[in-house]
C-alpha cells in the first residue's frame, strides 16, 4: 500500500494506492473551543457540514470556536457521489431552527458564520424562504455578525435565489464542485451550466460571488483552468480549490492526490484572471478561512 508516481499522469499528480500521502494531514480536535462548540451543536439540535460532510478541517476551525452550519436537516433530496449526507425524504420544516441557530451564534461570540444547507427538492421554493428566514434570525440577534451562505441551486429558480440575494448576506456561494464533463458522474441532478447561471445571477445582483471545486476525481489540468475561467466569465469573485477526499467507501473513489504545488500553480493562475480570492491548497474547504472573503 502507498503511492507510486504515474507515468501517464501529470508529473504532479500521484495514483491513490490507498494511504493519504503526508500533506494531507489534518489537526486533530481537542480544546474547550472545541469541546463548547461540538456540546452546543448537539443540544440544540443543529447540524453542520462540518460533521455530516466528515471535514478534515473540523478539528481547526472548531478548536477556533467557528463552525459551518446546515440548516434544513440532514437529509438530502440528491444524492451526490461525493457526499456523505444521507439520501432520504427529509423531515418536515422546523421553523424554530432558525432562531436556535441565531442563539447558539451568539452565545459562541462567532464574527464570522458559514450557513449552508441540504437540496429540499420537496419544497415548491427549494427552501428559500427559511434560508431569508435563517439569515434574519442571525442578524436580528447578531447584528455585528457576518454571514457567508453557501446555497443549493434552487433548481435554477431565480424567485428562490433572489430570496436569499434579498436577506442580505455578504457572500453567496454555490460550489460548482468540478469541470464540465465529470459534472454528470459527481453531482446529482445539477447542472454545470445551471449552476453558472445561479452564479451569474448572483454576482449581476451586486453580491460577492463565491465558488469552489474539488480536485482528484479524474479532471484534467486543462479542464481546471477552463472551469475557472468560466467562472470569471459569470462574475464570482472568490474561487476555492481543495482535494477530494472518499468521505465513506461508498462514494466515488480518489483517483489521485494533486500535490501543492500544483494547487499552488492554480492559485496564481486564478490571480492571474482576476479573482479577489484564491484559496488552493489540499485541505481547503469551500468554508475554509471564509471570514477573509468577506471583504472581496
Amino acid at each position: 500500500m502507498g503511492f507510486k508516481e504515474n507515468k501517464q499522469a501529470d508529473k504532479n499528480e500521484i495514483v491513490n494506492t490507498g494511504r493519504l500521502p503526508r500533506w494531507m494531514k489534518a489537526q486533530l480536535p481537542k480544546g474547550h473551543n472545541y469541546s463548547q462548540v461540538k456540546n452546543l451543536i448537539k443540544e440544540h439540535g443543529l447540524h453542520t457540514i462540518c460533521t455530516s460532510g466528515n471535514c478534515p478541517n473540523r478539528g481547526e476551525c472548531w478548536s477556533a470556536g467557528t463552525a459551518s452550519f446546515m440548516i434544513l436537516g440532514n437529509k438530502c433530496t440528491r444524492n451526490c457521489r461525493f457526499c456523505s449526507v444521507p439520501n432520504m425524504i427529509p423531515d418536515p420544516v422546523d421553523w424554530s431552527e432558525a432562531e436556535k441557530l441565531a442563539k447558539t451564534i451568539q452565545t459562541l461570540k462567532i464574527k464570522h458564520c458559514i450557513i449552508t444547507s441540504v437540496d429540499r427538492d420537496d419544497l415548491d421554493d427549494g427552501g428559500s424562504a427559511f434560508w431569508a428566514e435563517t439569515i434574519w434570525q442571525v442578524k436580528k440577534l447578531n447584528p455585528e455578525t457576518t454571514i457567508e451562505t453557501l446555497i443549493p441551486d434552487f433548481n435554477g429558480d431565480e424567485v428562490a435565489v433572489q430570496r436569499v440575494i434579498h436577506a442580505n448576506p455578504e457572500v453567496i456561494s454555490h460550489n460548482l464542485e468540478t469541470v464540465e464533463r465529470l459534472t454528470p458522474v459527481v453531482r446529482s441532478h445539477a447542472r454545470y451550466k445551471r449552476s453558472l447561471k445561479v452564479l451569474k445571477y448572483i454576482a449581476d445582483s451586486g453580491m460577492i460571488a463565491k465558488s469552489g471545486i474539488m480536485l482528484g476525481l479524474g479532471e484534467t489540468e486543462e479542464e481546471v483552468l477552463i472551469t475557472l475561467r468560466d467562472l470569471k466569465d459569470v462574475g464570482v469573485r472568490v474561487v476555492t480549490i481543495g482535494q477530494y477526499l472518499q468521505p465513506n467507501p461508498h462514494l466515488m473513489k480518489v483517483r489521485e492526490y494533486i500535490k501543492p504545488d500544483q494547487f499552488k500553480f492554480y492559485r496564481e493562475e486564478g490571480l492571474k484572471l482576476g479573482f479577489s480570492f484564491v484559496e488552493s491548497s489540499p485541505l481547503v474547504r469551500s468554508s475554509y478561512h471564509a471570514e477573509k472573503h468577506v471583504n472581496a
